[in-house]
């Protein structure tokens, strides 16, 4: 018993993937656990921010953040969420792939992921785009944008453009949009940088680099994959769902 052992051991000291400051690969696994926690800690504190100005103002802005909010595609946001749940079902079957050492299914799944995640932002640079060609975009005063004081006092008839309804006013509608661009360009960042990630683990999945020994690298980023992907599930009801209900209660 003592032979085997010592070799097994042995073995795992000689990994190639052991980094030298670590006795062994499971001292090496919790630390970056631990260090992914942590950063995903700091996350939640610089989101939580964005989340505290969302609600200090739409608690002061109903009517204009209910405006603002009913002029978001609600078909869009949902399909991008239906996306974003998806990449999260295919990144845990790559990390389940991982831990038991079938190396087909994790490139597959993590292509898989990859796609969701370019899908998601695909969808999101549409969003932008037609926030641009209806003149949505904060803090530009140009000819049609409806943050424009002359423009908004014209009453445009435009159906692409922004109406304001009951007490709603321009500037707050503007303040909206200021944290709508904010927030959800905050969370297509973190999504590139997790596409961008994840071909890195696709190409050394792709050269068998993991298995159910070394796997650490897929479970992390599935950490962070799964984060980016709860925050997402709170962006969508607050600015595209609770806002319409404000908007149709009124």
């Amino acid at each position: 018993m003592g032979a085997p052992l010592a070799a097994a051991v042995e073995h795992e000291h000689s990994h190639p993937a052991l980094q030298h400051h670590f006795e062994n690969l499971e001292q090496q696994r919790e630390a970056g656990t631990l260090g992914m926690w942590v950063f995903l800690v700091t996350e939640i504190m610089f989101f939580g921010g964005m989340f505290f100005a969302y609600t200090l103002y739409r608690t002061k802005f109903p009517d204009s953040f209910a405006t603002a909010s009913n002029h978001l595609s609600l078909p869009l946001g949902a399909v991008n969420t239906v996306v974003l749940i998806l990449s999260s079902l295919t990144m845990a079957l790559a990390v389940y792939s991982a831990q038991v050492g079938k190396r087909r299914n994790l490139i597959l799944f993590l292509v898989l992921t990859i796609v969701l995640g370019s899908a998601f932002l695909g969808i999101k640079a549409v969003e932008y785009r037609d926030k641009y060609v209806d003149h949505l975009i904060p803090g530009k005063l140009i000819p049609g944008n409806p943050f424009n004081p002359a423009v908004a006092a014209h009453g445009d008839t435009d159906p692409h453009k922004l109406h304001l309804v009951g007490n709603a006013k321009v500037k707050e509608v503007e303040m909206f949009y200021w944290i709508y661009f904010a927030m959800t360009g905050m969370h297509a960042i973190h999504m590139i940088i997790g596409v961008a990630l994840l071909s890195v683990l696709l190409y050394f999945a792709w050269r068998g680099r993991y298995g159910p020994e070394y796997h650490n690298p897929v479970e992390i980023l599935g950490l962070y994959w799964h984060f980016v992907d709860i925050i997402w599930i709170f962006l969508f009801p607050l600015l595209y769902l609770l806002g319409r209900h404000l908007l149709h209660s009124a």
